[in-house]
């Protein structure tokens, strides 16, 4: 790599807890990766601890953030853009142009050779989770789903979200990879159970892997973020997909075991920063 990667995250800005656009951002940090965040909402802390604070960001501050960083040429760097948590559907709307405009703005760099014409667009349709359900209004949603997945390179949903997605009824494993198959985009599911263990799989339209590793007794809010993260790293680094399905879910796995180890209620990035570039764990992929 011989030169600092950019990537434009639209996703939320949580100030107490580690979620969404701060645990992106330290991440692809880590791997050397530039990153501007423009958030969605501003909030104190994760709404699972109870009230978050804060609020939703504004659509005339959101469109006009994203002005500034086009007025100053950035969308012309940007190699992977990559979005979270949305509060509003005109978000989402200001999203799939920005998406278009990157992938039209001319490239003023070298860039990574795999993204130097076509940058890197990673949806991470974040609407719910079981046994809860939605968390997201139907017609945000509804919005990521029509306007934002058509636009994807990669789309990064939890088990739950992939049935939502596809409208299928994932009952085992082969119909979770006929649904993901369905999407016509590479696709990283999170939050499989397979064994008693939780799985992640990864599906395209050549391959599909899956690896597995021991449920933790807990974990803090935040792994979806945080595989998302480490899995777009590794392929910016020029990892295959198996690669970097592998090493971002030992990574992933190896955060939560210290915050388990440490008795942390947020997982501890900055003070497990080694385990995202050494896991304390291996996994092997298997295919399917």
């Amino acid at each position: 790599m011989d030169y600092m990667p950019m990537a434009l995250l639209l996703s939320s800005h949580v100030a107490g807890s580690m979620v969404g656009g701060g645990v992106t951002q330290r991440v692809l940090n880590a791997a050397k990766i530039d990153t501007m965040l423009v958030p969605t909402v501003l909030f104190g802390r994760h709404p699972g601890w109870g009230q978050p604070g804060g609020g939703v960001v504004e659509g005339d501050v959101f469109q006009g953030m994203l002005s500034g960083i086009a007025d100053q040429g950035l969308l012309n760097l940007t190699d992977v853009l990559l979005t979270g948590y949305f509060a509003d559907v005109g978000q989402i709307f200001d999203t799939a142009a920005v998406i278009d405009a990157v992938r039209k703005s001319p490239r003023q760099h070298g860039g990574i050779k795999a993204y130097a014409r076509e940058p890197l667009t990673v949806i991470d349709p974040i609407m719910g989770d079981a046994p809860g359900g939605l968390y997201v209004a139907p017609a945000i949603a509804a919005a990521i789903k029509d306007q934002l997945l058509p636009r994807a390179d990669l789309i990064t949903p939890n088990a739950f979200e992939l049935g939502e997605l596809t409208g299928r009824n994932l009952s085992d494993l082969a119909s979770m990879v006929r649904a993901a198959q369905s999407l016509e985009r590479p696709v990283l599911v999170s939050s499989l159970p397979r064994h008693g263990e939780i799985g992640v799989m990864y599906v395209d339209a050549g391959e599909a892997w899956i690896v597995t590793h021991p449920r933790a007794p807990t974990a803090p809010h935040g792994t979806g973020d945080l595989l998302t993260a480490s899995f777009v790293a590794r392929i910016v680094a020029g990892d295959t997909p198996k690669a970097a399905l592998e090493h971002a879910t030992a990574a992933t796995a190896s955060v939560v075991m210290r915050a388990n180890e440490w008795g942390a209620p947020e997982l501890p990035l900055v003070a497990s920063r080694d385990v995202l570039s050494t896991p304390l764990i291996e996994v092997e992929a298997e295919a399917l």
